[in-house]
């Protein structure tokens, strides 16, 4: 491949000190992955969303600042321009089809997002031509003569470290990806270049420096061993001749903008560049799946390096979910139709699954006996039998939120050691400080981008408040002897206070049982907030809004439970 003499490359510049990327007042940009548009959304895409729309509604529930939530189709490439021929149809046909069903399944599943950036759209295809020419104006691109394994289905050449030799359909000796299974082809072509190699240095200097920028901690060493490794110049381009559903590159029609370039640019446009970014940019955070982590990690950061922009500041990657152990493909005809599984467990119920079960570093799960379990056990059983119960008119007549007495349950200065005051025991002084701690944790864990503990700590105090109810039968207690009515008052109390806390951490993760609980115990809207948040304020004497207020209209059963469906596996498709 022939290769020119290097030019001195800029770099990104400084970050402004501004409330756009400082400060209580900044903004943020949270995204998912602009998704590809040759077949219909499976929970993999449903996963990255969620994941990225639980971020999204948590941070503002502590109104830090303004924020976005970025998502999208992707709809160039080869890929879909040989999938619409082959369904014998136009690729922007093809495209407004496909995109449709994924805006249909985010709307669906709750993921609230405030742009949705199709690559076809004329803003965006203005945005990538202003990039396009930020590279060329900085001496980042040059023309040459490109040979190598392409990769259709992943729209990138492969080295030869990332193949693996196998047999077509017909018996023939091939290559094929080791990432995904999929047949590469030799192909050479004259393309425009990206100087990747010179970025070598100011990538490891950005990584050092943020060692929070990819997460979590075995992708950041991930990128950092592909950083020791050979790092060629980047095909950026592909001939017109092969590719017509693309943007041309500007000043040159006789080659294409190859796909990734123009896709991750979708990041930048979502913020109004070329003109308005900079109100937001830096200030992004991308949610994406490990398959595509070199893309967001190595060729983003450098491209924008080279554009005169500084890298986002945050990559949060996740792995992938099997069925049965089994990788999801069309061929298995086990590929999970989102549409299905919210259909048979409910918005909240799937949306609870996938991030309570799925965990950034490794593969997970699904199959339907282990999601109708979780659901079971976690949410009709623990939380909305303990609303239910806590709330029958039975054991709260009043229909209130009743009052805590301080005698029957005094405040000491450390739980540690106590033996039990009043009526109050250690263990439910242990409960009591679990439930305390738990707004700060689970904030801990959503900047960490583990989620899935956060709804483990939320899940254990629930059981911990269960065993609390439980353990003091409040049933059994004499509501004509003051005093077991004081202490039936303050165990109520108690309760009450822990399930507004539940509901109020979990409202980025079940928005709608979430809300229903939280209007069950008449939490009005703007007491929702988690900046806010203040759990048992009577335990340390101190005033108690919710003390004496009617409850809210009974909302029903929180979360039905789910019968089992045998071995039929739920949500599966042919394509």
């Amino acid at each position: 491949m022939l290769r020119p003499p290097r030019r001195r490359l800029p770099r990104p510049p400084p970050r402004s000190a501004t409330t756009a990327t400082t400060g209580p007042g900044r903004r943020l940009l949270l995204s998912t992955p602009i998704f590809y548009a040759n077949g219909p959304p499976h929970i993999g895409h449903l996963y990255s969303a969620l994941l990225a729309d639980a971020l999204h509604r948590h941070r503002g529930l502590h109104r830090t600042g303004p924020g976005r939530l970025s998502t999208g189709t992707d709809e160039h490439g080869l890929k879909i321009q040989q999938a619409a021929a082959a369904a014998g149809t136009s690729p922007p046909e093809l495209c407004d089809r496909i995109s449709g069903l994924f805006r249909q399944a985010l709307a669906q599943a709750g993921v609230s997002f405030t742009h949705f950036t199709r690559t076809s759209q004329p803003h965006h295809q203005r945005a990538v031509r202003h990039f396009w020419g930020a590279l060329r104006d900085g001496g980042a691109l040059y023309k040459g003569s490109y040979e190598g394994w392409y990769c259709t289905p992943e729209e990138s050449f492969l080295p030869e470290s990332q193949l693996a030799e196998h047999r077509d359909a017909q018996g023939q000796p091939c290559k094929v990806s080791l990432e995904s299974g999929h047949q590469v082809h030799w192909t050479k072509e004259e393309n425009y270049m990206f100087r990747l190699s010179a970025f070598r240095d100011p990538l490891r200097e950005w990584l050092r420096d943020n060692p929070r920028a990819v997460s979590p901690e075995p992708f950041y060493q991930r990128v950092l061993r592909w950083l020791e490794e050979d790092l060629p110049d980047l095909s950026v381009s592909r001939e017109r001749s092969r590719l017509q559903w693309g943007i041309p590159v500007p000043n040159d029609p006789t080659q294409t903008i190859y796909v990734w370039v123009d896709a991750l640019v979708n990041y930048l446009s979502a913020v109004g560049y070329p003109e308005a970014h900079g109100d937001w940019w830096p200030a992004a955070h991308h949610v994406v799946g490990k398959d595509i982590l070199k893309f967001h990690a190595v060729y983003w950061p450098a491209l924008l390096m080279a554009a005169g922009l500084a890298p986002p500041e945050r990559i949060l990657v996740h792995s992938h979910w099997t069925v049965h152990g089994q990788k999801m493909s069309k061929s298995l005809g086990n590929v999970v139709d989102p549409s299905a599984c919210v259909g048979r467990y409910t918005v909240d119920g799937f949306r609870y699954f996938l991030l309570r079960q799925g965990v950034p570093e490794r593969d997970c799960d699904y199959y339907d006996e282990k999601v109708v379990k979780l659901l079971n056990a976690e949410l009709a059983d623990s939380l909305g039998g303990l609303l239910n119960r806590s709330t029958a008119l039975s054991i709260n007549p009043s229909n209130t939120y009743p009052c805590f007495s301080e005698s029957c349950f005094p405040k000491v200065l450390d739980y540690r050691g106590t033996k039990g005051m009043g009526k109050a025991s250690a263990e439910d002084y242990e409960f009591l400080a679990s439930v305390a701690s738990l707004p700060q944790q689970v904030a801990a864990y959503f900047e960490g981008f583990q989620i899935y503990k956060a709804l483990e700590c939320i899940a254990l105090c629930i059981r911990q408040t269960n065993s609390f109810f439980q353990r003091h039968r409040p049933w059994k207690l004499d509501r004509t002897d003051p005093a077991e009515q004081c202490w039936l008052d303050t165990i109520l109390h108690v309760t009450l206070e822990c399930l507004r806390v539940y509901g109020t951490l979990l409202q980025p993760i079940i928005p709608h049982a979430a809300g229903r609980l939280l209007s069950r115990l008449a939490v009005a809207p703007e007491e929702r907030g988690l900046s806010t948040l203040a759990f048992l304020p009577r335990y340390h004497g101190e005033p108690c809004p919710f003390e004496g207020r009617a409850l809210g209209p009974d909302t029903g059963i929180l979360f039905q439970r789910l019968e089992k469906l045998g071995q039929r596996r739920v949500g599966t498709r042919e394509l």
